[in-house]
């Protein structure tokens, strides 16, 4: 039996990730006792939240070691877009647009969903062979 290299079980792995948490989300969505999809909304949060840090990768060296107000900036928008994306569902539950069981279960999706992105970047964010910079 041949060795499974490790950045095919990551991948593997990472897509199984995703779609557990799109699964949430749509649950949170399509079930019968919420049946509004308001909380599709967060897939623009999903979308936007990766495209501050790849800027500020490809306009920054990676040698500098010291902090740089590029990196800086592309945190702090990312972070204001995964908080963004966990406070619209509640926001929507507050004022009872969608239910709190929904908001239950995008929450759960948004946690899922943010974990593997984070891990997509822990795992090829790397310069070395099989980096996602090479796509």
């Amino acid at each position: 039996m041949l060795p499974v290299p490790c950045f095919l079980v990551a991948l593997i792995s990472l897509s199984f990730g995703g779609a557990i948490g799109l699964m949430f989300l749509m649950l949170g969505c399509a079930l019968p006792e919420y049946n509004k999809y308001w909380p599709l909304f967060v897939l623009f949060f999903y979308i936007l939240s990766p495209i501050p840090y790849c800027i500020s990768r490809r306009v920054v060296d990676d040698m500098d070691a010291a902090s740089s107000a590029c990196k800086e900036l592309a945190i702090f928008l990312t972070t204001g877009i995964v908080v963004s994306a966990f406070g619209l569902p509640i926001i929507f539950a507050r004022s009872t647009v969608i239910e709190w069981g929904a908001c239950a279960l995008v929450l759960t999706g948004n946690t899922i969903i943010y974990v593997t992105i984070l891990g997509f970047f822990l795992v090829f964010g790397s310069n070395d062979e099989f980096s996602w910079q090479q796509w």
